[in-house]
Parts: structure tokens; C-alpha cells; sequence
């Protein structure tokens, strides 16, 4: 328990009203209970909630109004810098969103429909946003375009719903079938079983007549990094984010110089890629996948269900009215 917060003259006090996780906040809790250096900070990045009081110079929001916060409230626009990296929110020392009141830079928010709802809005700043960059902002998705997405977690099935909006064919692998069931419902046009199919960067090219993806959004690491590499096309492209299997492996560097495949990291994204993202949702009318809402007081055992691996789309806690 701490003090209500107060705002300073270009901060906003939030109301946090719904918070949604991502496996970077089971790696930053995991690191606490370690002894590591985020012992003491408040987690979670992705946060949703009601303006309560602004200090004297804001001018971008105003008491009531019905906000989301920028996963990294310091990057605005333009290219990723360390420094703008270091203001990711939860984890380095950096309060985050899983307290009943916040205070945030007015920089950092952005504001949402008034029909969509606060669990909803919750999951717009990183897996939401994550999505978007991957297809959009450095791949330039086009109707048409085959979109491969591996795995059923939040990103993925952000992806799919924005792949599906904007006209691409999507195929989605998953070592559960009735993970692969919720894709198939919601709209994904094939499914590989990794289970049955480990090699499903060879069915990959039987569903697209030898040629390949021409994106992969690359959500397991390097675990299936070659794979989803060999599932491209000549030319074709992956974002890479997830780090599900670890963080470092051998790769075939020879099939990427010889497939001529660009790899592009994807670090979530900026405060305006969020704004693009609304806008898409909002016209698009995009209800993002929510496995299950707890309460806030069962905060642990939602960390603990996103450990267990067993939920598509995401996992959210409902902070407001708890």
C-alpha cells in the first residue's frame, strides 16, 4: 500500500481499470523473486484506465477521459534509441500498470473508443502494437499476402485478426488442435498441427504451391527460428519477437543469405504506432481475444495461468472495481 499519487505539472494520476500480460512480465517477475533489480517496482506494461487528476501544464487529457498508456511512454515517433527504450514501463525500475492508481507523462496516453472496453484497450500496447509493427509498419502487409503466424498467444492472435482485416491469407501452427480450433474460428484460413506436422515449413510450401509466406511472424524463438525461415518464400520476410524457446541458438545464416530473407526485430513500438492501431481497430471494429479476466486480488494466479502456456489470446487482470 502507498500513498496516493500525486501528478506533476505535465503528469496524469490514472485510475487503472484493466491490465493485460505478456511473457515479458512472468521473465521480469521471475527475476524479482530472484533478488533481481525490478524488486520494489510496480509490474506490468499494458494498462487501461480513467484520467483522475492532471497537473497544471497537461493539455492532451482531461479528467474522465478514457485512456490506454504507450508501452514506452518516452517513444513518441520515429526510430527506437536506447533511451527511449529504458522508458518501457515495469520492468528496469520503471513503475508499471498493475497498481489501482498510476501516474504517467500525458505523453504516454492515448485515447480509446468509448465503445471499447477497458480489458479490451488493456491489450493494445504491446501485443496490440507488436502486431501492428510486424505487419505494417515493417513488412507493409498487402491483400493477398500469405501471412504465416506461429504459436496462438497474443501477438499471434492480434496478428491474425489485423492479417484477416487488411485481406492476407493466414496459416497458424500450434502443437494443440483445440488452440488450432479457436484460430479456424477466428478466420484463419489453414492450420498445421506442429504436433502431427513438426516440419511445417515443408506444408507451409505444399499450401502455397512450393512458393512460401511471404511473412512470418516469428513468436517461438530460436526453438523455430530455421524452420519458419525455410517456410518463406525467396525474398520473404520474418518478424522476429518471441523468445518462448530462449533467447540464443545456432541459425542457419547460409538460408537466410542464400533465400535472400529479411529479419526484422520487433521491440514492441512507438506512441504513434498505438494511435495507428486504435484507428485500425475502431474502423475495423477488431474485439481482441481475451482467454479469461481475474480479479485483481488473484493477480498471482493470472501470472501463473500465462506461465501454464494453456491460453489464446491474452490474459487480463480487472483492476477497477475490485
Amino acid at each position: 500500500d502507498r500513498p496516493t499519487p500525486a501528478p506533476g505539472p505535465h503528469d496524469v494520476v490514472l485510475d487503472v481499470q484493466a491490465v493485460s500480460l505478456n511473457y515479458r512480465d512472468l521473465l521480469v517477475a521471475r527475476s524479482s523473486h530472484g533478488g533481481g533489480a525490478d524488486v520494489g517496482t510496480i509490474p506490468a506494461s499494458d494498462g487501461a484506465g480513467i484520467v483522475r487528476a492532471v497537473g497544471a501544464a497537461v493539455t492532451r487529457v482531461r479528467p474522465g477521459d478514457r485512456v490506454v498508456a504507450a508501452f514506452m511512454p518516452g517513444w513518441i515517433d520515429g526510430p527506437l534509441t536506447p533511451e527511449r527504450q529504458a522508458t518501457g514501463l515495469g520492468a528496469g525500475g520503471v513503475h508499471g500498470m498493475l497498481a489501482e492508481q498510476v501516474v504517467l507523462a500525458e505523453s504516454a496516453l492515448v485515447a480509446i473508443p468509448d465503445a471499447m472496453s477497458f480489458e479490451a484497450a488493456s491489450t493494445l500496447p504491446c501485443a496490440g502494437v507488436t502486431a501492428w509493427y510486424s505487419l505494417f509498419e515493417s513488412a507493409q502487409l498487402r491483400p493477398g499476402d500469405t501471412v504465416l503466424l506461429v504459436g496462438t498467444g497474443g501477438v499471434a492472435t492480434w496478428a491474425l485478426q489485423l492479417a484477416k482485416a487488411a485481406g492476407a491469407r493466414v496459416i497458424v501452427t500450434s502443437r494443440s488442435e483445440a488452440k488450432l480450433a479457436r484460430a479456424r474460428a477466428l478466420g484463419a484460413d489453414e492450420t498445421i498441427d506442429t504436433t502431427a506436422t513438426p516440419a511445417y515449413d515443408v506444408r507451409v510450401h505444399e499450401l502455397t504451391a512450393g512458393v512460401g509466406a511471404d511473412l512470418v511472424v516469428e513468436s517461438g524463438g530460436p526453438g523455430t527460428f530455421d524452420r519458419s525461415v525455410a517456410a518463406l518464400r525467396i525474398g520473404g520476410a520474418m518478424a522476429l519477437m518471441g523468445v518462448l524457446s530462449g533467447f540464443a541458438d545456432t541459425v542457419n545464416t547460409f538460408a537466410l543469405l542464400a533465400r535472400q530473407i529479411r529479419v526484422q526485430g520487433t521491440w514492441v513500438g512507438s506512441r504513434a504506432m498505438l494511435e495507428r492501431l486504435v484507428r485500425a481497430v475502431t474502423v475495423n471494429r477488431i474485439e481482441p481475444v481475451i482467454d479469461r479476466v481475474f480479479p485483481f486480488t488473484a493477480a498471482r494466479a493470472a501470472y501463473e495461468f500465462v506461465a501454464a502456456g494453456a491460453h489464446v489470446g491474452k490474459v487480463v487482470i480487472r483492476v477497477g472495481g475490485t
